[in-house]
């Protein structure tokens, strides 16, 4: 028989909101459970930090930091303060009943009185030879400009944005601060983008937009034993001919999916696979005593320092929800 484990507060997901979270409930004796994830080709425990080699936008670490070493230092804060871990997945739960009911992807069940979903999202990457490799290593891949374009790295370098939406369009003119020059490469021949966004990246002039391409390979080559970017083998779609261009950096911004397969069914969900919260101010879902934070929720900032503060924001508003009563307070209300 399974043994079933009782928690007051669990928390699914070890990106900055996770841990932030933690921090704050194990602070306020709440006891949490973080269920950190198992681990996958694309996302691991301590969330897309741990693909960013050098976070220097992260107030507190005027030097910078790695985005490994800064989620380590997280997970042992909240660790410091009686956190406990299990390096699982959540892969079903049971929001219907209450207590809530959490199944793990190692077998275990567990229910709890409070849960605070910091399941993050995962960036959608091309999939191409040599994209994964450079993204993990530092070598000059990167799905966020806005975290990592100011990096000495890419300055005064010939960089690319892959996508036609407004994220392309908001990467490739961020990057125009740092870049001698931005490719714009779209598999069409026209944006998807709202129309001032396309027109402030079309009239740009230090961005040149690669219209019907697509890109095929990730070029490299070794420097002091690691690898970095030196160009794109790139194909057009109308044509077919390829082509190399030669590139310092290459970032992704053809979009996010929300790590929220597990939830549908069970909390408001969004179109686009994002948590909705009822009350835009809050981190309380739909479903009484569950919280959301992070990246599972946010689709607009995407940002280590705004799912922190989400994170400390569920937290509160876990806390506070128990020791006003939780549950039982909110079928007295329902009742009056």
């Amino acid at each position: 028989m399974t043994e079933v484990m009782r928690e007051k507060l669990v928390i699914i997901g070890s990106g900055p909101a996770g841990w932030t979270a933690a921090i704050y409930a194990a602070r306020a004796n709440l006891e949490p459970l973080v269920f950190e994830g198992a681990g996958s080709r694309t996302m691991i425990p301590g969330g897309q930090l741990m693909f960013t080699t050098d976070v220097e936008n992260y107030p507190g670490f005027p030097e910078g930091i790695t985005g490994q070493e800064m989620m380590m230092a997280f997970r042992k804060q909240a660790e410091r303060f009686g956190t406990r871990i299990i390096t699982e997945d959540i892969v079903k739960v049971d929001l219907s009943s209450y207590p809530r009911v959490l199944t793990s992807s190692g077998g275990k069940t567990v229910e709890a009185d409070t849960v605070i979903i910091a399941t993050g999202a995962n960036a959608k990457w091309l999939d191409v030879p040599g994209e994964e490799e450079l993204a993990r290593t530092g070598g000059g891949v990167s799905a966020c400009a806005v975290c990592d374009g100011a990096l000495p790295f890419f300055r005064e370098k010939r960089l690319a944005v892959v996508g036609g939406g407004d994220s392309a369009m908001e990467e490739a003119l961020y990057l125009t601060n740092f870049a001698s020059e931005v490719l714009l490469i779209h598999r069409r021949d026209a944006f998807r983008a709202s129309q001032i966004m396309a027109e402030r990246a079309l009239e740009h002039p230090k961005i040149t937009v690669v219209w019907n391409t697509v890109v095929e390979s990730v070029s490299s080559r070794e420097q002091d034993g690691l690898k970095e970017i030196t160009g794109l083998r790139v194909k057009n779609t109308v044509t077919g001919e390829e082509e190399t261009l030669e590139v310092g950096g290459l970032f992704v911004a053809i979009g996010h999916k929300p790590n929220t397969d597990f939830l549908e069914g069970q909390i408001d969900l969004k179109d686009t696979g994002y948590i909705r919260l009822p009350d835009g101010g809050r981190m309380a879902t739909n479903v009484q005593g569950v919280f959301a934070a992070g990246d599972c929720v946010d689709d607009y900032y995407r940002q280590a320092v705004t799912a922190a503060g989400t994170g400390c924001m569920a937290a509160l508003e876990a806390e506070r929800w128990l020791a006003h009563g939780g549950i039982e307070a909110e079928a007295g209300a329902a009742v009056s």
